[in-house]
């Protein structure tokens, strides 16, 4: 019986350690993920009129989206850092069942980053359409790989 309750003990302790594990992990995607939503915030808004375009910093934030996509997303998503496994993530176990396909999307996010970044000191009326597939390219992730906020 002293057996058991020690065995037990040791996973009760345990598991808190385990899910801080990836408390780094969590903070730098999520970090990663406001990086590129401001960058977008600014580019949006100047494409809305909402703010006065700005030549050099709607290149600064396509230079930023750009830089961001060229990172290994995967580092940020260990296994078992799910929205099933940990609070205050919205990433689901179907990353890690297909992270070909995500590295891909990602890809896709990359090149349409880029092909902002070409345009992005070209002035308003180059912003929105350039900025279309770079919102495809969120979304095809999401779609997939986001819980919903309800």
């Amino acid at each position: 019986m002293l057996r058991t309750v020690s065995v037990l003990a040791i996973f009760a302790l345990a598991t808190p350690a385990v899910a801080q594990d990836f408390d780094g992990h969590l903070k730098a995607r999520q970090g990663m993920f406001r990086i590129m939503a401001i960058n977008l915030g600014i580019i949006g808004d100047m494409a809305k009129g909402d703010a006065e375009y700005d030549a050099e910093m709607a290149q600064t934030a396509a230079d930023n989206l750009v830089a961001v996509s060229q990172t290994n997303p995967l580092v940020l998503f260990p296994e078992g850092s799910s929205s099933e496994a940990l609070e205050g993530t919205r990433a689901l176990p179907a990353i890690w069942d297909n992270t070909d396909d995500l590295l891909a999307k990602w890809s896709a996010f990359g090149e349409a980053a880029g092909g902002l970044q070409q345009v992005a000191g070209d002035g308003r009326e180059a912003l929105g359409p350039a900025l279309g597939p770079v919102g495809d390219a969120c979304s095809a992730c999401h779609d997939e790989y986001r819980a919903s906020n309800e």
